[in-house]
Order: C-alpha cells, then sequence, then structure tokens
C-alpha cells in the first residue's frame, strides 16, 4: 500500500512525496514519487545508497556525471557527494540505503 499512498499524494503535491517502505538497523527501503519535471534538490548522504527507477525516467545528477535513468535501472550514490535527482516524466523509484 505504500507505493499506492505515495501516487495518491502526488497528485496534489509540488515537491517528490517519500514514504518509507522498510526500515531495519542495517537498511533502509524508502519509495520516492516525482512529478515531470519534479526535483530533489542538491544534497548529500552519509550512508551507501541505490536509486532504482520502477516506473519513469529522471536525470541523476552528481560532480561531473549526468545520468539518464529509465525503468528499471539503477545508480548507486556515494557517501559525501553532492547530487539531485529530476523527473523527465512521472516517476517512482526505491532509495535504499545501507
Amino acid at each position: 500500500m505504500i507505493i499506492q499512498e505515495v501516487l495518491f499524494q502526488l497528485k496534489s503535491a509540488t515537491s517528490p512525496v517519500f514514504k518509507i517502505l522498510q526500515s531495519s538497523d542495517h537498511v533502509k527501503v524508502i519509495v520516492l514519487g516525482f512529478k515531470r519535471g519534479m526535483i530533489l534538490k542538491e544534497h548529500q548522504t552519509a550512508i551507501p545508497a541505490k536509486l532504482i527507477i520502477i516506473d519513469g525516467s529522471v536525470i541523476y545528477k552528481e560532480a561531473g556525471r549526468t545520468v539518464t535513468m529509465n525503468k528499471y535501472e539503477d545508480v548507486d550514490i556515494p557517501i559525501n557527494v553532492t547530487h539531485s535527482v529530476e523527473a523527465v516524466e512521472d516517476s517512482i523509484c526505491f532509495l535504499i540505503k545501507g
């Protein structure tokens, strides 16, 4: 139901929607929802992470690298590196941290 909740909240959202799908001492799985054009502004992570596109298309940007990602593609997000995500189309992603 978490993905359905994200999709419902996106209908009226003006920024990306986040919901925790699973969390433990060692790993956290987050569902990220975007409408086309939404941007997750530049930030860093102190924990290794992986972004997986479940539906849609996004542009992942980090220092010196820009990757257009489509359904079922993934990218490792290094720690302490500034990065951002922009939705090319309505998208659902998983972010795995840990």
